[in-house]
């Protein structure tokens, strides 16, 4: 029965993303299509609190003057009831942190007969997503906002990224800051910023204050201690965890320029003819595992990112260790001789510089290499599960499985799906082998991850493939990664989003309806929508369709 509330019924027409909530939440009624107006004098009540008061106030902004006019248009009943007037926020428990694991669920209730909603969370990071939620269910001018609304949602995986390489190309904080609050915007968590490697060192450190002034691109591309103190706590505000990689012993070629005698290989051409590569790509150097002052080199770097950055984990890279780099080396040469192998070269430096990291009170994050690499690894005993996470790139869901059955938290970002950069070609120049005849096979345009990868494949990705029950509770989410040879803040949003958007949606409240069915046809008007609404806000996000197939439903499907 309709609310005695409703007297009478006015056609207004609204558009389908007043309920189409991106990320889909996992559940949501709206029985009757109700609406009603906001009320110009609109409020937010919320406990005081040093993270969520900023971003009540936000909200309360965005609210008030985004009057966002959708695409597509749905038929609802505009009550005649009283305007809403209030949003009141509640909150369980004010003192969790932003870490890993804590409680991001939040319910939300939009009445079709009083002029306050309530919004209830167990913390402020999950009230965050929930302002989110509301903020999404308001459109036009004057405002109206859907009623008879009830919302209980929670993320299916605690961890939900995006990863940035700033050392190849250079990004500026406001776009480092514009991507976080878009991450907000699609109730992602996490900001793995993959600050250092071989090209560049832009992170001004007070110990090792050499590092980025001999190995960024010059003082006009390095972030300072305040300007890592204002991504940190934009973060807080928006409720995403900045979590720091400074990659090594291998991708370390910038610390030359401060400490050459750590290096090896360094500034040597990447790939000598006759001989194996000294690099994965141009831009070479490993640290010497074998030279003390490696160690204490990396100890002040430990210190002071450590301190710029208090999130719980701590990324150490450890990535493609490439034999013929540390082979160049006099000191290396001679280990070797006597019966010394890479392997045990690797095996020093982690088992030195883990317990370091260890010592600062942090869980070590890795990529998959360290354990899994084809020539040179460590012994898992050096890997102690609980307090080593392994981050996989490779080999899709089979290295998912390698490293979730030895035990080992996992996160998934594989290239198969995850990787952003994939399918631009390549950046190495004079490379004849793409000058080809005429219906040769060009392989991939040169992309080594090509072909590019679409929202569809990020969306339909199940990170627990093919895993036990036991081994998919050790996966703790994915994140797409955007390494950044071949982009700069130029295509930045559009290169993100909407494809992050999918990841989103399918790590929060999973790409399959209540029937197990995979859900990306439905999905595709709401993405639409959302990116439109993402613009709006000013993110550059890429089209997925010609505009015409959303004004004319259906017509563009298979």
């Amino acid at each position: 029965m309709a609310s005695p509330f409703v007297v009478f019924l006015l056609m207004f027409a609204v558009p389908c993303s007043a309920i189409g909530v991106w990320p889909q939440p996992r559940y949501m009624s709206w029985p009757v299509h109700w609406a009603t107006s906001l009320s110009p004098s609109f409020t937010i009540t919320s406990p005081r609190h040093p993270y969520l008061s900023p971003a009540v106030a936000r909200y309360l902004q965005l609210i008030k003057t985004e009057a966002y006019y959708p695409l597509t248009d749905l038929t609802v009943n505009l009550t005649n009831g009283p305007p809403l007037q209030a949003l009141i926020v509640t909150v369980k428990d004010l003192a969790a942190p932003l870490s890993h694991g804590v409680n991001e669920s939040y319910s939300l209730s939009i009445p079709t007969s009083s002029d306050k909603a309530t919004l209830s969370a167990e913390t402020a990071w999950g009230a965050m997503r929930g302002l989110e939620t509301f903020s999404q269910l308001i459109w036009g001018k004057p405002s109206r906002v859907a009623a008879g609304v009830e919302v209980s949602d929670w993320p299916i995986y605690a961890y939900r990224g995006i990863m940035l390489d700033t050392s190849r190309n250079f990004y500026e904080v406001e776009d480092i800051l514009r991507t976080i609050g878009a991450m907000s915007a699609n109730k992602l968590n996490v900001f793995h910023w993959h600050i250092t490697d071989a090209q560049s060192f832009p992170i001004v450190l007070p110990s090792e204050p050499d590092l980025a002034a001999k190995g960024s691109y010059g003082s006009g591309m390095q972030y300072s201690p305040a300007n890592i103190s204002r991504i940190v706590e934009y973060g807080l505000q928006h409720g995403v965890r900045i979590l720091p990689e400074i990659d090594a012993p291998a991708h370390t070629g910038s610390w030359a320029g401060a400490h050459p005698e750590i290096v090896t290989c360094a500034n040597m051409f990447w790939s000598p003819s006759g001989s194996a590569p000294l690099a994965a790509e141009p831009g070479t150097g490993h640290l010497n595992p074998l030279n003390p002052k490696t160690y204490q080199v990396v100890n002040n770097v430990v210190d002071d990112v450590t301190k710029m950055f208090p999130d719980p984990f701590y990324h150490g890279g450890a990535d493609e260790i490439n034999p013929g780099c540390w082979e160049t080396d006099p000191l290396i040469q001679a280990y070797l001789a006597k019966n010394g192998t890479l392997s045990q070269l690797l095996e020093m430096f982690i088992n030195s510089t883990l317990s370091y990291i260890l010592s600062h009170n942090r869980t070590a994050v890795y990529w998959e290499d360290v354990l899994l690499g084809a020539n040179v690894k460590v012994e898992a005993s050096l890997l102690p599960p609980e307090h080593v996470i392994l981050q996989t790139w490779n080999n899709g869901p089979n290295n998912t499985k390698k490293l979730v059955s030895s035990g080992y938290r996992t996160i998934v970002s594989s290239s198969d799906f995850y990787y952003l950069d994939c399918g631009h070609g390549d950046f190495i120049g004079n490379d004849s082998q793409y000058d080809q005849p005429p219906f040769t096979d060009q392989g991939n345009g040169g992309s080594w991850c090509g072909p590019f990868k679409t929202w569809q494949i990020i969306y339909n990705h199940d990170i627990a493939y093919n895993l036990t029950e036991e081994e998919s509770k050790l996966v703790l989410g994915g994140e797409v990664a955007l390494w950044s040879e071949q982009a700069d803040p130029q295509v930045l949003d559009a290169r993100i989003w909407p494809r992050a958007s999918a990841l989103a949606e399918a790590l929060w409240s999973g790409n399959k309806d209540e029937t197990g069915k995979k859900r990306y046809a439905q999905a595709t008007d709401r993405l639409i929508e959302w990116r439109n609404r993402m613009v709006r806000r000013g993110i550059r996000a890429e089209p997925i369709q010609p505009l015409w197939c959303i004004k004319n439903p259906g017509m563009c499907n298979l």
